[in-house]
């Protein structure tokens, strides 16, 4: 499918982790960027690939000042991370398509409780619905936020999140930790038996999922184990 693009300025990168960067992207004055929480852009790289473009998730919430955050993690074999890295600086151009994509948005009406799940890099889309959600003072119920990583120090956003869970009483946020962190208190293992805990009563929810490939298609089947049907349970794959 081509994409129209446009030049836009890389204004800000920060290292947020190990493994991961934002980068805070501004749009021409001229064109005013709209999208809707959940969606994704298209970023045209010039690699040496039969394809150049590559598929990102917003991270930021819709804003007034015509910028997006993009949070992204390198990855070993990724061409594209591997260019964001080693050739883009604060003050580069690169070509954005000029319109946002993708389907994975909330419903208008939040009848039910909202449970994201999420692992690494995939927690982006949700941060954007998540934040929406508490500046638009949009009508919602309980929400829970639950996030898998490997260690401690790959919890992007942490504090963010903790100060939403002091300020939004209905903002329930669970990290889950797979690997060895001495001294962590928090939940140990994967996210799955956390969400099965917490929908043991089968109340009704609608489940947003991003992340790794292998922990949204076991996420899907638990939950459809569960009794929850497939209109509630959504989901974005970025691996």
């Amino acid at each position: 499918m081509p994409y129209e693009y446009q030049e836009c300025t890389i204004v800000d990168i920060q290292q947020v982790s190990d493994h991961a960067r934002i980068f805070i992207i501004q749009f021409p004055d001229q064109h005013t960027f709209q999208f809707r929480p959940g969606q994704f852009v298209m970023l045209n790289l010039p690699l040496n690939s039969k394809y150049t473009n590559r598929a990102y998730s917003i991270a930021s919430p819709p804003a007034a000042n015509n910028r997006i955050e993009l949070v992204i993690s390198l990855k070993a074999t990724g061409k594209g991370t591997h260019f964001l890295w080693e050739h883009v600086e604060i003050g580069s151009i690169i070509l954005v398509s000029k319109k946002a994509l993708g389907k994975f948005a909330l419903p208008e009406n939040l009848d039910r409780d909202l449970c994201f799940i999420s692992t690494g890099t995939g927690i982006a889309p949700l941060r954007s619905m998540l934040l929406d959600l508490f500046a638009t003072n949009k009508a919602h119920g309980r929400i829970h936020l639950i996030f898998g990583n490997r260690y401690e120090k790959d919890i992007l956003y942490r504090n963010e999140f903790e100060e939403l869970r002091k300020s939004h009483p209905e903002f329930n946020f669970i990290p889950v930790l797979s690997r060895e962190n001495p001294g962590w208190t928090g939940k140990k293992g994967y996210v799955h038996p956390v969400y099965e805990e917490l929908y043991q009563d089968k109340k009704p929810a609608y489940f947003y999922i991003c992340g790794w490939g292998e922990m949204i298609k076991e996420t899907r089947m638990r939950l459809q184990a569960m009794g929850y049907e497939k209109e509630f349970i959504r989901f974005e794959t970025y691996d």
